[in-house]
Formats: structure tokens, sequence, C-alpha cells
């Protein structure tokens, strides 16, 4: 909780979410880009409590996508990507310049659990940590299997 208060109140993390949001918005908007504009739209949700909230891709979800979606993701993600590339970096500036002080530390720490997300927005969606644990311990719990499973 004080993560997320100091996230929005010298920080202005609120102003962050609020530019993610408009921007995916006016992605969605405008048909062809709006994988894009979906994703930026559920990191600012993120944005909104990044203490609270984590970023998961929908595959890790077992959520379903429509092939033909699929496909034109792939293809909005390649064009994409000179300007994720430049939205990456400006975060990666913005985390090391927070890094700087001690108090920016704790308004870095979003960016750069996101830095991910700036690249490549596309499937990506917001879920509580707790969801996020939960998939992790799941999933090692299947490597462990498998592991178990080899070596008999």
């Amino acid at each position: 909780m004080l993560g997320n208060i100091l996230w929005h109140i010298p920080f202005c993390g609120f102003l962050t979410a609020f530019f993610a949001f408009v921007t995916g918005l006016l992605f969605t908007l405008l048909v062809i880009p709006s994988p894009i504009g979906l994703g930026l739209i559920q990191f600012s949700k993120f944005l909104l409590a990044p203490y609270s909230y984590s970023m998961v891709s929908k595959s890790d979800l077992n959520m379903k996508v429509h092939p033909l979606w699929k496909s034109f993701s792939i293809i909005i993600t390649i064009l994409y990507l000179p300007l994720g590339l430049i939205f990456a970096l400006l975060a990666a500036i913005q985390v090391a310049l927070l890094f700087v002080t001690i108090i920016g530390i704790p308004a870095a720490l979003p960016i750069a659990k996101s830095l991910g997300v700036f690249l490549n927005p596309v499937g990506k969606v917001c879920v509580p940590v707790a969801v996020e644990a939960a998939m992790q311990a799941h999933k090692a719990q299947q490597q462990a299997s498998a592991y178990l499973d080899q070596n008999k």
C-alpha cells in the first residue's frame, strides 16, 4: 500500500497511467493497432496500483485467442517494435534517474518491472499479484514433476 502511495503522490504515477490509457484508447480507436491499444489499456490498469498488480502474458494464463487475431497481433508487434524500443529505452533512462535518489527507488521498481511491456504490450493482461504468484508456483510444480519423472 505504501509503495502505491509513493508511486502516485511524489512521482505522479497517475499521470503515467493516464497517458498509457489515452495512448491505448487512441490505438484501439484507430483499429489497426488495436492489439497494442488493448495491451496499453491493461498496462494503465497496472500503473494505477503497480504494487498490487502484475502484467502477465495471455499465454501464461492459458487464455484462448483466435488464430487470426494472433496472426494479426504478431504483424502489429513487428511494426510496433521500433516505437517499443524507443519507449523501453526512455523507461530504462527513467529507471536509472530514479535510482539516483533513495526515495526514487520505490518508484523505479514498477517501471523496471514493466520494461518488457513497454517493448511489447500485445497479449499482456493485468492480474493481481496473488494470481501471478499462483501461476509461478504452478509452473514450478510442473517443472519439478517433469524433472522428477525424467530421473526415474
